[in-house]
């Protein structure tokens, strides 16, 4: 196990170390002219010239990464070009909000998909058909459209959850649960959907196999034979499109927060993109990426444990 562990670790450093230097060629590539958006067009050519400098931009651009990655080795992610604050300063308070909200809605997504999944593969009929259809509705319709719909209802119409802001829970708990309902409402809906049918289909294929008949032949009870056996075997598919859910609530979160005005990082991402300003932009993909490594380590650990054939893969 513990060798498992490690070759999943160095995968995962690699790929950190590939992703960075990806997403700073790209910037790199599609920045254009940083310091005269910074400066304004009435800037003089001297005064463009001089921020080049102080940003190194006027650097080959090996240099520039090199001089990046360095920082970013020591934990010292730089300072931001479009506000005036050092880049953890920013973005590590709103990670927090971005991260809570995701994991919320993680853990929500899990559990009604489970229930769903489970219920619609054992009993079939009407919860299997309204599972299909809750599939086919998560993947055809965006997100956005889901949180303005709840936002209408949930908000405008019927004011029980708040529309837009942030409390923190420290300070209200019941003004932060209102203000985080929405947001993951809507940002659950389409892993719910895509979790609960994979869910179901790896049950159903459990309950197929010949152990379950032998089971059921000794004399357990069906409900003992799904539970404690059938739900293990199928964890292993289930846990894995979580996994990629995961990742993709981590990208339709910004979307999210923008709507309901959530102060985590979506804003940022916006803002940042729209100042090509690299140091935040390159702080925002690695933790990102960080975030994406560590989910897929937890993942593969729990089929692991689930499964000890996933070690040796």
């Amino acid at each position: 196990m513990l060798t498992f562990i490690i070759k999943r670790i160095a995968n995962g450093l690699l790929m950190l170390f590939a992703v960075s230097f990806l997403a700073y060629f790209l910037m790199h590539l599609g920045a254009g002219n940083v310091a005269r958006l910074m400066l304004g067009l009435e800037a003089t050519a001297e005064a463009v010239a001089q921020k080049n400098h102080e940003l190194g931009l006027d650097l080959p651009f090996f240099d520039q990464y090199v001089n990046w990655l360095t920082g970013a080795v020591q934990l010292n992610l730089g300072n931001a070009w479009s506000m005036p604050d050092s880049v953890a300063a920013i973005l590590f308070p709103r990670l927090a909000i971005t991260l809570q909200i995701v994991s919320i809605t993680t853990l929500v997504a899990i559990v009604v998909a489970i229930i769903l999944g489970t219920l619609a593969a054992v009993y079939g009929g009407i919860i299997d058909r309204f599972v299909q259809f809750i599939g086919l509705l998560g993947f055809a319709v965006p997100g956005f459209l889901v949180a303005f719909f709840l936002a209408a209802v949930f908000a405008i119409q019927l004011p029980w959850f708040n529309a837009v802001g942030y409390t923190q829970f420290a300070d209200d708990p019941y003004q932060w649960f209102r203000s985080v309902t929405l947001p993951v409402l809507a940002l659950s809906f389409s892993g719910i959907a895509a979790a609960s049918n994979q869910v179901r289909g790896s049950v159903k294929d459990a309950l197929e196999m010949d152990y379950v008949r032998t089971l059921r032949a000794r004399g357990l009870s069906f409900q003992r034979v799904v539970y404690k056996h059938v739900l293990r075997n199928a964890a292993g598919p289930a846990l894995s499109i979580i996994g990629v859910q995961f990742v993709g609530m981590i990208g339709g979160s910004i979307l999210i927060e923008q709507i309901f005005a959530i102060p985590g990082l979506g804003p940022v991402a916006v803002s940042s993109t729209a100042m090509s300003d690299i140091p935040t932009i390159m702080g925002l993909v690695m933790i990102t990426a960080m975030i994406v490594i560590a989910m897929n380590l937890i993942v593969d650990l729990l089929s692991a444990a689930l499964n000890p054939k996933v070690r040796l893969s």
